[in-house]
């Protein structure tokens, strides 16, 4: 038994060799192992063979196929979840921080795919993500905290998959930031794409995925601010890219954020706190909402005492 995977390309700054492209992507380990499958008749660009040196363009579609035994196990694991909401087709959890959203080659234990495996088992979540990502409709990054729709079905997966394409779904998050405001809410319309230079980052780039953040100032102190965030796109470090980019980088955002800040959290103070979408079975608006989560309070607490 294969698996196909579909890579269709957008938003890259540049030309990047074919196998340099997919060895950044959590499938494989290493630029060898790209190789080794190209090699093997396994990779196609537009349906055609291309060798490892072949350059990547925008609007290139990119199919894998891989033997069942290539992608590891993802073992189900007792990991306690924190459910905010359920009906028969559709779960929210607040995700703790230090918590991957999905298994990658590198890490497949400890994730919030193996909590979900346990609780629901791979039947009762939807498979369109691939084996890897059962259920998980959108993301958040390993040390940002907060509410995340999981699909149990493939109609609830493509229901909230359009909502959040057609800007139905709202998602609010709060942050902490350097920095000082002069207005009260603003929009940062900047596109991103993955930094060339430092593959790990993201970057504000010419020709990157259009991405849209909506801010607006909640307190200020001296030299931070609280601030409320909505996504209007949802780019892989969005949020943190762009706040960034306007010099009001998040507290703790050892990524992004170089400047020292005297209270220890687990990273960037960022989180999830606001969803607001529609349910499948009846069209009920659902809104829900948590308390800012323990580093948010810890920072806001020794800001206010500095004032």
């Amino acid at each position: 038994m294969t698996k196909k995977f579909i890579f269709s390309v957008q938003a890259l700054s540049e030309p990047l060799r074919l196998d340099t492209f997919l060895s950044s992507n959590e499938l494989f380990n290493s630029r060898s192992q790209v190789q080794n499958l190209i090699k093997k008749n396994q990779i196609f660009v537009n349906d055609e063979i291309k060798k490892p040196s072949y350059l990547v363009n925008n609007d290139d579609e990119i199919t894998v196929i891989l033997s069942e035994d290539f992608s590891m196990v993802i073992e189900p694991e007792n990991i306690p979840l924190d459910v905010v909401w359920e009906d028969d087709d559709i779960v929210v959890v607040n995700k703790p921080k230090n918590m991957l959203t999905h298994p990658t080659t590198k890490e497949t234990t400890g994730t919030l795919v193996n909590a979900l495996l346990y609780k629901y088992g791979y039947e009762n979540l939807s498979d369109m993500n691939g084996l890897m990502r059962p259920g998980i409709v959108h993301r958040l990054d390993r040390n940002t905290s907060g509410l995340l729709m999981i699909a149990k079905n493939n109609k609830a997966h493509t229901f909230l998959q359009s909502q959040i394409q057609k800007k139905s779904a709202k998602r609010n998050y709060l942050a902490v930031v350097c920095g000082n405001f002069n207005e009260e809410k603003g929009t940062i319309d900047a596109p991103i794409a993955r930094n060339p230079n430092k593959p790990e980052k993201f970057a504000v780039i010419e020709g990157g995925k259009p991405s849209v953040t909506h801010y607006r100032v909640l307190e200020q102190f001296k030299g931070y601010s609280f601030i409320e965030l909505e996504l209007e796109t949802g780019r892989t470090h969005q949020i943190r890219v762009h706040m960034n980019y306007i010099s009001h980088p998040i507290v703790n955002d050892t990524l992004y954020n170089n400047r020292p800040f005297k209270v220890k959290t687990q990273e960037q103070v960022l989180q999830a706190y606001k969803l607001n979408f529609t349910a499948l079975k009846n069209d009920d608006i659902i809104e829900l909402e948590i308390s800012p989560d323990s580093d948010i309070q810890k920072v806001l607490k020794y800001l206010r005492s500095i004032r």
